[in-house]
This record gives structure tokens, C-alpha cells and sequence, in this order.
């Protein structure tokens, strides 16, 4: 597991508060989700913004920027909640393995490129195979299963 972690700055950080904020009201922009996870120390519910990909009717959640607090609470936890807050879907996690991470990225990238270059390592969606293997272990892929809505 990389330590690898892409810190935001205080600019970024404003921003993504207010796009989590119309997430979290149902208004999508670019395909981004309000992610809610259990905190690993506090126990308290946590709440970020992420752009949720869908691969052949598997959802994934990518940490771009690396081994962030919230991919370290979804390690964690087990458990996330992603979608508006009327409308919370609860999700079963499981860290995707190295070797499936390439074409995973790929797709990422080729979505959300404009929005994550600066932070991926290095990688575009026209890097090499080897390329996205290289750093492959530097950003944690989740893969969502047994989503039912929340109660």
C-alpha cells in the first residue's frame, strides 16, 4: 500500500465543499456523487465528494490523489454511503487488486482527466500499460457491491 497523498490546497478544498454540497442535494456536475464513510477514528460520518465510475454495471471509487483520509476510512469501514441525501445508497466495499487497476484508471482518466491531471502521478488516459501498472499500487480503487438503499 502507497503513502502516496496528493494534499489539496485550501482553494480546492472550498470548492469541493460546495460541490459536495449540491451532491448532496441531487445536482451532479461532471458525474460527481456526495460519498458519505465512517470515520476510523472518530467513529463520526464523513462526507466528501467523488466521481463514482461505472464499469460494466460495477461501481468503483477512485482516490486519485492517493492514500486520502477518506480512502483510508473506506479501507476501514467496510461500509459507504454515496448518492443525495434522500436518496442514500449503502454500499459493501473491496480494495481492487493492482493487476485490475490499469484499464480501471484508463477509464478514469479518459472521463475525468481534465479534472484530476494534476494529481494522478504522472498518468493520462494515453499512457502505457506499464505506466498505469507503475503506479497502479499508488492509487486505492474500490469496488462497490450489495448497494441497497439506506434506511
Amino acid at each position: 500500500m502507497s503513502t502516496r497523498y496528493e494534499e489539496p490546497s485550501g482553494v480546492v478544498r472550498a470548492a469541493n465543499a460546495v460541490i459536495r454540497w449540491l451532491a448532496e442535494m441531487g445536482v451532479s456536475i461532471a458525474g460527481t456523487h456526495a460519498l458519505r464513510v465512517r470515520g476510523r477514528k472518530s467513529g463520526k460520518t464523513r462526507a466528501v465528494v467523488i466521481n463514482l465510475l461505472t464499469v460494466d454495471g460495477v461501481d468503483y471509487l477512485v482516490s486519485p490523489r492517493g492514500n486520502t483520509q477518506w480512502a483510508r476510512n473506506v479501507r476501514a469501514a467496510g461500509i459507504v454511503e454515496t448518492g443525495p441525501r434522500w436518496r442514500r445508497r449503502r454500499a459493501r466495499v473491496s480494495e481492487v487488486a493492482d493487476t485490475a487497476k490499469p484499464e480501471l484508471l484508463r477509464r478514469y482518466l479518459e472521463r475525468w482527466y481534465w479534472q484530476v491531471k494534476d494529481y494522478v502521478a504522472g498518468l493520462t488516459p494515453d499512457s502505457t500499460d506499464e505506466e498505469f501498472r507503475a503506479v497502479a499500487p499508488t492509487i486505492p480503487v474500490f469496488a462497490l457491491s450489495g448497494a441497497d438503499e439506506a434506511r
